[in-house]
């Protein structure tokens, strides 16, 4: 069944791939079983040299960092008492802002607050302009006064997140510990290219791919992880099967916060790259390389679209949401109409 499901989302993949509008996408699918289908095809990379994908490439996962191991990092965290999710940053951080003291609005921030992106922090900003020292630049984050501004999706938020769990493991979010087919770069294996970089001057392929996360050592709170698709798929299986996270974290994951967001993830909502099929118990991420990660509690199952659009180019990349939403509703729909025939 779980052949049929990956060989039928697979679809608009390949369409994409006809098109030239991806370079090279991989799709995995597993269920609560563990049982697991991948398929795969293009170019790892098209310059400086053609490189044939395989399934043994290591993608930048970019954003897709914050669900796999900055929020489990925390939750993690805050199940072994470390933190409370409802107290502020400068439990952990008591420098932040430390020359206002009285006033300074990012001292009231709290771990929930990031992980749902309910803070006044800016959506982007470009911290590597300001240097590329990781302990200046960190020192940057915590004692710039940052615009207030609506809450909206922001770095800056995994970014104190993830200096956070420096300070109370007093070790670099690189130590955590992850499963087979994971690691912060440079990967143990082959890289899919990712962007002909205008401040680095070259291809990128096995070193990270965001700007900030490389000025800030390549393993800050936002980005920076690599995985295989086998990787991405092991987290996703053990997710599900519970053995990530304890049932009182399980429910924060899971639990939307707002129409859109839970502790770390999207949750479904119309129009989401996740598609309009899933059920509203799915969880699920993306990342700017092209990569993705969802999650259907209620069916048991999982899938990862895993692409490089931004290679060569970030200003020639095709807007990747239709792609993530056809492949979830065709492996939404396969699996539907697969549990009807078994029945």
């Amino acid at each position: 069944m779980i052949e049929e499901l990956c060989e039928g989302g697979f679809g608009p993949a390949a369409k994409y791939l006809e098109e030239g509008k991806v370079p090279c996408a991989t799709l995995g699918v597993v269920d609560v079983e563990g049982n697991l289908a991948v398929r795969y095809a293009g170019d790892a990379a098209v310059e400086p040299e053609r490189e044939e994908l395989t399934r043994e490439h290591w993608f930048d996962l970019a954003s897709v960092s914050k669900v796999i191991a900055t929020t489990t990092m925390i939750l993690k965290l805050a199940e072994q008492g470390k933190l409370d999710l409802d107290r502020p940053l400068t439990d952990a951080i008591p420098d932040l802002r430390q020359y206002d003291l009285a006033w300074a609005p990012e001292r009231q921030l709290t771990f929930r607050d990031c992980l749902a992106h309910r803070t006044f922090l800016p959506a982007v900003f470009p911290i590597y302009t300001y240097g590329d020292d990781p302990a200046r630049m960190r020192a940057f984050v915590l004692q710039r006064a940052w615009p207030l501004g609506p809450p909206v999706y922001s770095d800056i938020n995994f970014i104190l997140l993830g200096i956070a769990i420096e300070r109370i493991t007093g070790e670099p979010l690189s130590a955590w510990p992850l499963g087979d087919g994971l690691s912060y770069g440079p990967p143990p294996g082959p890289a899919v290219a990712t962007e002909r970089c205008s401040w680095r001057g070259r291809v990128l392929k096995g070193e990270v791919h965001d700007e900030n996360a490389a000025a800030l050592g390549g393993a800050p709170g936002h980005a920076g992880l690599f995985g295989t698709v086998d990787g991405v798929l092991g987290f996703a299986r053990d997710l599900i099967q519970g053995k990530v996270l304890s049932p009182p974290m399980m429910e924060a994951i899971r639990t939307p916060l707002d129409h859109s967001r839970t502790c770390g993830w999207e949750s479904a909502y119309g129009g989401w790259p996740g598609g309009l099929t899933c059920s509203r118990s799915t969880i699920g991420h993306t990342g700017f390389t092209g990569t993705g990660l969802w999650i259907d509690f209620e069916r048991g199952l999982a899938w990862t679209l895993l692409t490089n659009r931004v290679h060569p180019t970030r200003h020639d990349a095709m807007h990747i949401k239709p792609l993530r939403r056809d492949t979830g509703e065709a492996i939404i729909a396969a699996w539907d109409r697969l549990q009807g025939r078994s029945q």
